[in-house]
């Protein structure tokens, strides 16, 4: 009989046993979960600030710590101003990244152009005043170590200030601000930056015929941002706008 007390005793110790043994792997399962959980939280809170990380940590070959974005270039569009009536051939470099243009692009565009910027298309003879294309997945090589941060209430006063600077005339400035703004002065920051015209006509280049005498392309890389980060102060020069010019503006979100 005190055997049998004894193994049921003892039966019952390894049954205890065995329950704190499961007990606490499954609380060791729950702490990993939790860890597990912890780390994807901080790795999409770190994505949703990359702008802070690229410019303390990204290193692309021949890029000054810039990263390769690919994404939508929004809204370019294409100004010509003759200094007398004539007939322009646009061509873009790599029309493979191109996802919508209009009018259609058909291994470029060919219009009548007017002294006042008034495009004529040859092909429809719809009467323009723009060209223009949205490309998708385009390569690019930016520069995130300069720029500027932006108060998102003061993101017209800064693009005002910036485009007349950049060489384009109010009624260009007054177009790109009214398709940007409604998207960046909500945010509480906003990093922008420009494109050199050599980093745009590496990723898209831009071939016009009869050449005009200056070509004024205008790319805005901007990121809404929740806090305010240091950037060296982007360093941006004045064009020279006589003669036949084209211009172009457009931009593209950094995700």
């Amino acid at each position: 009989m005190n055997i049998e007390v004894l193994n049921v005793k003892k039966e019952k110790k390894e049954n205890k046993t065995k329950y704190l043994v499961l007990l606490m792997i499954a609380i060791l399962i729950i702490i990993v979960i939790i860890l597990v959980s912890i780390a994807i939280n901080n790795n999409m809170k770190n994505q949703s600030n990359s702008i802070r990380y690229q410019n303390q940590n990204s290193h692309t070959s021949g890029n000054n710590g810039g990263f390769v974005v690919t994404d939508i270039v929004k809204k370019p569009i294409i100004y010509i101003y003759p200094i007398e009536k004539m007939d322009v051939e646009v061509k873009l470099g790599n029309p493979q990244y191109l996802s919508c243009t209009y009018p259609k692009y058909k291994n470029g565009w060919s219009v009548t152009a007017d002294v006042d910027g008034t495009l004529v298309d040859k092909n429809t003879g719809k009467n323009l005043y723009a060209l223009y294309w949205e490309g998708k997945e385009v390569p690019k090589n930016i520069n995130l170590k300069e720029g500027f941060c932006v108060k998102g209430k003061d993101t017209a006063t800064f693009l005002e200030e910036k485009l007349s600077l950049l060489g384009l005339s109010d009624k260009e400035a007054e177009e790109f601000i009214i398709y940007w703004l409604p998207k960046m002065e909500e945010n509480n920051y906003n990093y922008i930056r420009f494109e050199t015209k050599e980093e745009q006509d590496k990723s898209m280049p831009l071939e016009i015929t009869p050449k005009p005498d200056n070509l004024i392309r205008v790319m805005m890389d901007w990121k809404g941002l929740d806090e305010k980060i240091e950037v060296q102060e982007q360093n941006l020069e004045t064009p020279i706008r006589e003669g036949y010019t084209v211009v172009e503006w457009g931009g593209t979100e950094i995700k």
